[in-house]
This record gives structure tokens, sequence and C-alpha cells, in this order.
């Protein structure tokens, strides 16, 4: 088993989902989204799953900074927004083939790992 994780090294939850998966020995393929954004193929699979909005962390520095709570923008440009701002996504977006998780999802996780 082999998953990937979205994110930045300044996230703590990306760093618990980092440490999970070492833990129980399970190769990890990190993309730091600060240094290589996410694909916008790669973003859709998690749109596709969970909807634009679970992609947006409401609660990011960078949204307010933005002065995004007050806007009304459709799917397609949150997804360009998404795609060029990483640091307003929720994260860690981990990926283990098909199955997808956006945050910190142990639950979902330990079943990934059959415990």
């Amino acid at each position: 088993m082999e998953v990937q994780i979205f994110g930045v090294k300044k996230s703590a939850d990306t760093r618990k989902a980092q440490r999970f998966f070492a833990e129980r020995r399970i190769k990890v393929h990190f993309v730091d989204l600060m240094e290589r954004a996410a694909s916008p193929g790669e973003l859709r699979r998690f749109q596709q799953r969970f909807g634009v909005t679970a992609l947006i962390d409401k609660s990011a520095r960078r949204y307010a900074e933005l002065g995004l709570a007050s806007s009304r923008m459709g799917d397609e440009r949150w997804m360009q927004l998404l795609a060029d701002e990483p640091l307003l996504l929720q994260m860690p977006l981990v990926r283990n083939g098909n199955a997808l998780t956006i945050g910190a999802a142990e639950a979902v996780w330990k079943e990934w790992c059959g415990k």
C-alpha cells in the first residue's frame, strides 16, 4: 500500500497524517503544495467525491486575507482559485488508490490499514 498526501509542512493535520502512516510503515508520497501545486485533475478527483466547498478551509488565514467570506463564485472559479492558492485548501488531502479523504480522517485511514 502507498498513500499520497497533499499538504504543507506547516500544517499540523498534514504532519499528523504523515506520522500516522509512518508509524504503520506505509509508504507515503508527500506533495508539498508550497513547492508544487496540485494539478487541476487531482483536485477535481476530490471535488467530484466531496464537492468544492469541502475543499475550502474557511478558517485559513489566506481565506481571510483574500476577503473570500462574502464572495459568491461558481465551482469552476473556486477550483481555479484553489489551484492557484493552495493555502485555501483543507489539509491534508490523502489518496489511497481511488479512496480519498480530506482533513485528519484517522478512522478512515485505519480502515485502509485493516486495523
